[in-house]
């Protein structure tokens, strides 16, 4: 009759435990990427004050796949202490000058146009597979577009 008791009583001791560890963990930011001061941006050179900073560096961190403290000074966004912070900045100036050249008004070039999620930018293409079918089209003829060569 103990045990049965005890059973009862051990599942949900158990569970209340385990969600505790679960919690605790979380509270102490879950080992994510520092999350930028409060209030608005400041030390912007590239960026328009109004811009979503947040998105913006996050589509950064992906397309480069690193966290914050690549270009960034750990607890000191607006700190220029990190010399990669420049090289991103003029990275930033080159990729809006390409993209004022489409008539269009659309971004096409974008941090992940070359970097691909490596912190290196690719500047070579992938390797073809064992069946000759590397880059685009699959190695059968096929260009931009879609339409097969002639």
């Amino acid at each position: 009759m103990a045990f049965v008791r005890l059973k009862n009583v051990a599942i949900p001791v158990s569970l209340l435990l385990l969600s505790s560890l679960t919690l605790l963990a979380q509270g102490r930011g879950g080992g994510g990427p520092p999350g930028p001061p409060p209030g608005p941006p400041v030390n912007l050179k590239i960026l328009p004050a109004d811009t979503n900073i947040q998105q913006v560096m996050g589509n950064i961190r992906v397309a480069l796949g690193v966290q914050c403290n690549y270009c960034h000074v750990a607890g000191k966004f607006d700190s220029d202490d990190n010399p990669r912070k420049s090289i991103a900045r003029n990275m930033m100036r080159m990729t809006t000058d390409i993209n004022s050249g489409f008539p269009d008004g659309m971004q096409h070039v974008s941090c992940y146009t070359c970097h691909h999620g490596d912190s290196t930018p690719k500047m070579d293409p992938p390797a073809a597979d064992a069946g000759g079918r590397g880059g685009r089209g699959g190695g059968r003829g096929v260009v931009d577009g879609g339409q097969p060569k002639e």
